[in-house]
């Protein structure tokens, strides 16, 4: 029996068409959502100036309202007495509750037309922003193919012959790799993405605030906008550490949990967290020590985020058969049972836990905080 061997050449060949194809299609997807991007702060902008123009015509239609109702009334009062009243005196109350009642109906006209483009423009902006969105879904999916194809398929083909273990070997890539930016992704949209809108919006109202209310109120709302700065600053540090914290290759587990612990707190500020060992500070197996330790950021940063605790509890025993690790806090708490927000990383936790055939128990009631215990059995 024998096997039929790839053509590694005409591989790369066909890989290089597909990343070329690949490739403009993306920049298709980015450029529409750019231009939806572009379209869609257009349609803010404009919105906000409609909203503005809405309620000045509205103020303009209640003070013609008001000088018309006294044109009629005085006009009334001409055509009860009219013996009394001269024909210029008659003539100019028809002409003037006449040119009231004309000017307010081009104001309500007017309030009308505001009105539906108001109206017009926030279901525009409804779709746009989904546009938006799927376009930058897209991207980042496409982004995830390219890198596939340019790095680990290539290598994948020189060093595999048999179609089967190829296929399994490539989508486990992808699956990784599609996990991890989806982590990044979410964790970037929440926090500094957000934060640096916010500080957009909240440094064009400055200008206005000077203008308007003084410079007292201006340096205040400065002052407020170091603080989201900062925060968003923080968020960006977070992120790069939890890429990969260089201290674990260095130190060993128990003193990067130590650093690590004690950064989230300082910088959290009104978290306090407390880190105990029990047992050894012995080096484990690298794939080990970063298991735990991802298992320990995901249970502090849903305490932190999610149940919003005041104080967390971290314990971690070492010993010769196994790793035992308690998380605890004093949170809002969840049912387990719910599939909410902070569910997706419950998962991964107990699909790393898993993987190193261990155990973890989550005790957890809305109101009761939350204990997180894992049980991993250490094997040579």
């Amino acid at each position: 029996m024998t096997t039929k061997k790839f053509d590694t050449k005409m591989l790369d060949v066909i890989l290089g068409q597909m990343v070329k194809t690949v490739d403009h299609s993306k920049d298709e997807i980015f450029r529409i959502g750019e231009q939806s991007r572009t379209e869609c702060e257009q349609m803010i902008e404009e919105l906000k100036e409609i909203k503005v123009k809405v309620l000045e015509v509205i103020d303009e239609g209640d003070k013609l309202e008001v000088h018309a109702r006294f044109a009629r009334r005085r006009l009334s009062e001409v055509s009860r007495h009219f013996n009394k009243y001269t024909e210029t005196e008659i003539r100019d109350a028809y002409e003037k509750a006449h040119n009231l009642q004309m000017e307010l109906a081009v104001v309500q006209q007017k309030e009308k037309q505001l009105r539906d483009r108001r109206d017009e423009l926030e279901r525009r902006l409804i779709t746009i922003k989904e546009t938006v969105d799927r376009a930058d879904h897209l991207v980042g999916q496409i982004s995830v193919v390219l890198n596939y194809l340019n790095s680990d398929f290539r290598r994948v083909g020189e060093m595999l012959e048999d179609a089967k273990q190829k296929q399994d070997f490539g989508l486990r890539i992808i699956e990784a790799q599609e996990e991890e930016r989806r982590r990044l992704s979410r964790e970037i949209h929440d926090g500094p993405a957000q934060m640096l809108a916010n500080v957009m919006m909240r440094s064009q109202l400055i200008d206005r605030v000077f203008r308007e209310r003084g410079s007292e109120e201006g340096f205040k709302e400065i002052r407020d906008l170091r603080v989201m700065v900062r925060s968003a600053l923080y968020e960006v540090r977070r992120i790069i550490y939890d890429l990969r914290p260089m201290a674990l290759d260095d130190l060993g587990l128990i003193p990067t949990l130590k650093k690590y612990l004690s950064t989230i707190e300082e910088y959290n500020g009104k978290t306090t967290i407390t880190f105990l060992n029990i047992g050894t500070e012995d080096r484990l197996h690298t794939r080990f020590e970063v298991a735990l330790f991802r298992l320990v950021q995901e249970a502090v940063t849903n305490a932190l985020k999610h149940a919003e605790a005041s104080e967390i509890q971290v314990k971690i025993e070492i010993n010769k058969q196994n790793v035992i690790v308690i998380v605890k806090d004093n949170g809002n708490g969840f049912d387990p049972k719910d599939k909410k927000e902070n569910s997706f990383g419950i998962l991964g936790m107990k699909e790393r836990v898993e993987l190193l055939e261990g155990q973890i128990t989550i005790d957890s009631k809305k109101g009761s905080g939350t204990l997180i215990m894992i049980h991993v059995p250490i094997k040579e």
